[in-house]
């Protein structure tokens, strides 16, 4: 064949069919059961041979469908939303759909911009990783009747489907963890957010606190701003460190507030768990790879993903199903950075 766009007449004119017989076979119509298998077979090594690509928005049109899922995430950078975009993008896969992924950087304007754009593409559904004051995107896709699920972040105040980790059973068990190894003075470094998780965060280290009749100091609680995250930090470990009766251990809130205080720890040359402890929300390969390997809460990422996917299909098949909302448990991955406060020299 020449250079010009193969055709189901192509095809047909080559099998010795009908251009009808060829449409059934490509396009996996049942009234392919007519068709022989021997015919069918010849049919597809035709369309193969003559390297046919088949008309994806005729084939969207007639479907009613694109086989579409918009991703929008938080912060491609942070190691955790590009896994989780990519188990996503696997689990999609396997069931059909492509994923369009974008990321918000934690900006809600950008997230509706996004959003518009993959309207405009005619996705089939969106997976959702919330940012701060994003409730009327989500509303608005709710007027729109167009299925979507949030993901790891959620608004309480919205009926919506959700799947997240238990952030607040996560954060106590990362301060409770630390009054077991012995430490009662633990401070904690968060976004300042009204988002639900980040809520629950410190609501979990503060009923942990509570819990074993430790006295929680105000001062001992640093919220930063996204956009002046690394100064942040850094002025807040600084703070600690100046402190006459300062903590002697530190929850991370997410892993780039991690990453950026022990930064900032090497930078001052302050050793780990000798100076502070350390547990930290997020998985990342340099955790494990730092001097003192880190201890952190390992979110069931894979699951998350999957499971996202798994519901948002359920409401793109059936528009009508319940309202899932799954809370999932995270896991503390103990190292070095937390041990025994009566081994730390």
């Amino acid at each position: 064949m020449d250079s010009k766009k193969v055709s189901i007449k192509d095809i047909a004119r080559e099998a010795g069919v009908s251009t009808a017989l060829v449409s059934y076979v490509m396009n996996g119509n049942e009234k392919e059961k007519r068709v022989g298998k021997e015919m069918a077979a010849k049919i597809r090594e035709i369309a193969k041979k003559l390297n046919y690509q088949p008309n994806q928005v005729a084939k969207s049109l007639r479907k009613g469908r694109t086989n579409t899922i918009g991703l929008v995430i938080a912060d491609i950078s942070n190691p955790f939303f590009a896994n989780i975009a990519r188990v996503v993008e696997d689990e999609a896969r396997r069931n059909g759909y492509t994923v369009i992924i974008g990321s918000c950087d934690e900006r809600a304007e950008k997230a509706w911009d996004l959003i518009n754009v993959l309207l405009n593409r005619q996705v089939d559904g969106f997976i959702i990783v919330s940012s701060e004051h994003s409730e009327e995107h989500i509303t608005h896709l709710r007027k729109l009747n167009i299925p979507f699920v949030l993901l790891d972040r959620h608004f309480p105040e919205l009926d919506t489907d959700f799947v997240a980790t238990d952030n607040f059973t996560a954060s106590f068990d990362a301060c409770e963890h630390l009054i077991e190894m012995g430490y009662r003075k633990i401070g904690l470094i968060a976004y300042r957010l009204e988002m639900q998780h980040m809520r629950d965060r410190i609501r979990g280290y503060q009923e942990a606190l509570k819990r074993h009749k430790i006295k929680a100091r105000k001062e001992w609680l640093v919220e930063v701003e996204f956009e002046n995250l690394t100064k942040e930090v850094e002025a807040s470990i600084d703070v600690f460190r100046e402190m006459k009766d300062g903590p002697d251990a530190l929850i991370f809130a997410t892993y780039g507030l991690a990453i950026n205080g022990l930064r900032h720890f090497n930078e001052c040359n302050l050793k780990v768990p000798d100076d502070f402890a350390i547990v930290s929300f997020g998985q990342a390969e340099i955790f494990e790879l730092y001097y003192c390997p880190i201890t952190y809460m390992l979110q069931p990422l894979e699951n998350l993903g999957a499971k996202a996917v798994e519901v948002l299909l359920q409401k793109i098949n059936d528009k009508k199903t319940p309202l899932t909302q799954i809370l999932m448990k995270a896991k503390l991955i103990q190292n070095e950075s937390s041990r025994s406060k009566l081994a730390v020299s």
